[in-house]
């Protein structure tokens, strides 16, 4: 058995968004791999059998076919191709077979969603608004979006298939994006989330609503006060099970029961202290989902790790797992269980036992010698008592103070957990040449309480800068780093904390600040996130003044800074945007601090996850040549 290699990273097989059949015997997935010769991802659809020994097999061979949905009686599958061109459904039988287009709309179509009789889909889908060419007129917020571009051209409405002859219908209308949909149990209605409010994008709220699938009529579910991000039924019909919050603020996402008779809604998950995971494609979580008896399933993550919960009782999966995908058929389960050891395998849990079976093995199979280094689990009691949970990557073999490199991690609400990170595989290629990785989960991070969560909330910076300094002091006195041989790096919120810690500490040898924040002031005008951003993070009126954000921009401190640091960032980030690298490389250069940047164009803010696999290859090894390069 070897270590990872950075060759290797062309090998990785990615599965996600698990669907499986009413009966239970078959699961179809997502599996990304990368073609090295064309330079691209490829999503295809794969099958297998949920008995003992059955071999996953290809079911589609395109390019970018996602988002798998059953038919009702388990005979087709509906999906999404996107090869040349938007998105549009497909649906393919069961047992495979060429692929039949069902749509052509000019601006691709969204998830499908099938009827519970199996004659209609549903789906949300963009409609042109204004001319697709030319000037575009901004009147709201929220007018671009990270890995899309511009939004203002069109706006996504609910549409419905007829399959019997065709024909899709337009069921909403206005200026305002609906979510996904999904059909009430007796095929007549359906719900989804939308913010219709005047000045939504300045309030940041966003409402449940119910349309008759025949005539369009809409009307709202809830008082509107809080966010919504997704929702279905419950099986009586009596309310809808939505995924967002009561109120606008920092704090957990809930699961809420919203009644139809306009009660008030119920946190069901609030006993937890968690927040719930919704997921999305290669990401932790998974949509929340009855069992045959009503009971709700959902995921939430905790110290790091997403788990699985029937009720308020996490189903006993094995220490060290997260759920990254998820689909229910009666007491069944199929999900994506990432480990140590995978980048994620789909596994059939029995919810009654808790027993869960792997039925694929895509990450030996395609790295069938590596041997990837555990993390190990260590906490560490931060001066004024806060206790900080994290990881350790450090080759066993590796004795005495060797060099460090603490990686902080992006949200600032996000977290590190104890398995493989497809996004950050220099962790393993550092440990392979003897360094020690520390993934720190500090104040803000998610999984330790909605306190913990919102303990960023005015403090970038301020409230986390001990978390990450102390700990790094901590093993430099145990004597697993060299006190002369430390490094740091980071994305997005991560690059932000990466260019914070060096206005602070000249105690860094070396330091990658990716897709960073640098400029409070101008990233709360620029980012596509801006008015949560501004709004929540910082709370609200930023403009009478702004103390507030320059007293916590790195920017402003930046003549303190004498690590050698390296920016990398993509062109297209809509999220931070590159002019945040710009300002921070442009300062460097100017001071003569030692300083590159490395740019990629044509790539979002996400490319660390689905951009070209030979950027994200590049990002690796730019952070191990620049981190390795500058230690004595």
């Amino acid at each position: 058995m070897r270590r990872l290699h950075l060759d290797d990273l062309w090998s990785f097989a990615i599965p996600s968004s698990p669907a499986l059949a009413p009966n239970g015997s078959q699961v179809v997935y997502v599996l990304r791999t990368a073609d090295r010769e064309s330079d691209r991802n490829r999503r295809a659809l794969w099958s297998v059998a949920t008995v003992p020994g059955a071999t996953p097999a290809p079911l589609t061979t395109g390019w970018a076919d996602t988002a798998p949905a059953w038919s009702p009686d388990g005979s087709r599958i509906a999906f999404l191709r996107a090869d040349d061109g938007p998105p549009q459904v497909h649906l393919i039988p069961a047992g495979g077979g060429e692929p039949r287009r069902v749509t052509d709309l000019p601006l691709g179509s969204g998830a499908p969603r099938w009827s519970p009789d199996g004659r209609r889909i549903a789906f949300s889908a963009p409609v042109a608004v204004a001319p697709l060419t030319g000037p575009v007129v901004i009147r709201r917020l929220g007018y671009k979006a990270d890995g899309v571009g511009l939004r203002a051209r069109a706006r996504i409405q609910v549409h419905v298939l007829d399959l019997a002859d065709g024909r899709v219908r337009q069921l909403t209308e206005g200026e305002w994006d609906a979510g996904d949909p999904a059909w009430s149990p007796d095929g007549t209605l359906l719900a989804y989330a939308s913010a219709t409010g005047p000045d939504a994008d300045l309030a940041l709220t966003s409402g449940a609503h119910v349309v008759d699938a025949e005539t369009g009529l809409t009307r709202a579910v809830g008082d509107g006060k809080g966010w919504i991000g997704g929702v279905s039924w419950f099986p009586d019909v009596s309310a809808l099970l939505a995924t967002g919050s009561t109120a606008v603020r920092i704090g957990h996402t809930q699961l809420l029961r919203l009644p139809l008779d306009g009660g008030e809604p119920v946190d069901l998950a609030g006993a937890l202290d968690r927040n719930l995971m919704p997921g999305g494609p290669e990401w932790p979580g998974g949509t929340p989902q009855f069992t045959k008896d009503g009971t709700v399933v959902f995921c939430a993550r905790d110290r790091g790790s997403t788990l699985l919960y029937r009720g308020t009782e996490a189903v006993p999966l094995p220490p060290g797992t997260s759920v990254a995908g998820l689909s229910l058929a009666g007491d069944l389960a199929a999900a994506v269980i990432v480990t140590g050891s995978s980048h994620g395998e789909i596994s059939l849990i029995d919810l009654g036992t808790g027993e869960a079976r792997q039925l694929t093995g895509h990450t030996r199979a395609a790295l069938p010698d590596v041997e990837f280094i555990q993390p190990e689990q260590r906490e560490f009691t931060i001066s004024d008592g806060t206790v900080v949970h994290g990881w350790i990557v450090r080759d066993p073999a590796t004795t005495g103070a060797g060099p460090l490199l603490l990686d902080a991690h992006g949200g600032p609400h996000l977290a590190w957990a104890p398995h493989l990170e497809p996004a950050h595989p220099y962790h393993q290629l550092l440990a392979a040449q003897g360094w020690t990785v520390l993934l720190l989960n500090p104040r803000a991070s998610d999984g330790y309480g909605e306190e913990f969560y919102a303990a960023s909330v005015g403090r970038w910076g301020i409230g986390d800068e001990r978390d990450f300094l102390e700990p790094v002091e901590q093993l430099v006195a145990e004597g697993l780093a060299g006190p002369d041989r430390l490094a740091v790096c980071g994305y997005s919120y991560g690059g932000f904390t990466t260019c914070h810690l060096t206005t602070r500490t000249g105690r860094f040898a070396a330091a990658v600040a990716g897709g960073p924040v640098t400029n409070l002031l101008s990233m709360a005008g620029s980012s596509d996130d801006a008015p949560t951003f501004a709004a929540l993070e910082f709370g609200g009126d930023i403009y009478a003044g702004g103390e507030l954000l320059r007293a916590q921009s790195p920017i402003e401190r930046v003549h303190q800074v004498t690590t050698p640091t390296l920016l990398v960032h993509a062109v297209n980030d809509d999220r931070c945007p590159v002019g945040q690298s710009e300002e921070w490389f442009t300062a460097l250069r100017t001071l003569g601090v030692p300083t590159e940047m490395v740019l990629y164009p044509d790539e979002s803010h996400q490319f660390l996850a689905d951009g070209r696999p030979s950027n994200r290859v590049d990002y690796s090894r730019q952070i191990v040549r620049w981190v390795t390069g500058r230690m004595p």
